[in-house]
């Protein structure tokens, strides 16, 4: 009978250990999970993507692997499907002899249809190494010191030419994505220098105006500059908007 208790006292023992370790794996599992979920966080929003501009930014995040990147674009189908490796931890120093590390695998969505965060889905690994992602491509630079530096100064009482203005913006040598704007108005000539939006991002401009006895150089504020505000425009080089209260 004695035995029978010992024997008994082993068993509950043993179960009690396996559900506190099996416990802390489920913790360790979530831990990996919200991780994942990071990846949704970051790339949550409208803005369109490739696939690999997708992979790529997940990449980025710590402690995230990137293994299979599906879909074309964001805005394609269903959206882009990105499979990701993370490892998550969990200790009970009631019970764990170490630490519990797991590494487990989910699927992100993104898509304009994708929701704040919505929880991973859970996938088998995929096999292979880790996916690398080449940098993304420079974006042409906009030359506003050399901008400045370029166009004509006009005295006080004179006349800007657009003409002028226009062999000024030619020796600059511009990148060919750099769109270019000029319009003449009442002896001013205003300038346009921008790169193409995606439209819903700030888009990058620089805006200069030549006058008599004026020469002003800028980049409009970011409200300015996002979509439909026509803060890029070379009307608003001519006829600044008020800056934002």
């Amino acid at each position: 009978m004695r035995r029978l208790l010992l024997w008994a006292v082993l068993l509950s023992s043993f179960t009690v250990g396996c559900g506190v370790l099996e416990n802390s794996e489920d913790h360790a599992t979530d831990a990996a999970r919200e991780a994942a979920g990071k990846v949704g966080e970051r790339l949550y929003g409208q803005r369109p993507r490739t696939a690999e501009e997708v992979g790529r930014a997940a990449a980025e995040v710590d402690g995230v692997e990137v293994l299979r990147v599906t879909g074309t674009s964001t805005h394609d189908g269903d959206g882009v499907d990105v499979v990701v490796r993370t490892s998550g931890s969990a200790y009970d120093d009631r019970f764990d002899a170490q630490e519990v590390v797991v590494r487990r695998c989910f699927a992100v969505r993104v898509s304009p249809r994708s929701e704040w965060r919505e929880e991973p889905r859970d996938v088998d690994c995929p096999a292979g190494a880790p996916l690398v992602f080449p940098p993304p491509p420079p974006v042409p630079e906009l030359p506003s010191a050399e901008l400045r530096a370029k166009l004509p100064r006009v005295p006080k009482g004179g006349r800007a030419e657009e003409a002028e203005v226009r062999r000024a913006l030619a020796a600059l040598d511009l990148h060919p994505e750099i769109r270019t704007e000029v319009q003449a108005e009442a002896g001013r000539v205003g300038v346009s220098l921008s790169l193409k939006g995606n439209g819903f991002d700030p888009q990058d401009c620089v805006l200069a105006l030549v006058g008599p006895g004026v020469l002003d150089v800028w980049t409009p504020v970011r409200i300015q500059r996002m979509p439909g505000e026509g803060g890029c425009g070379v009307g608003n080089a001519l006829h600044p908007q008020p800056p934002p209260h």
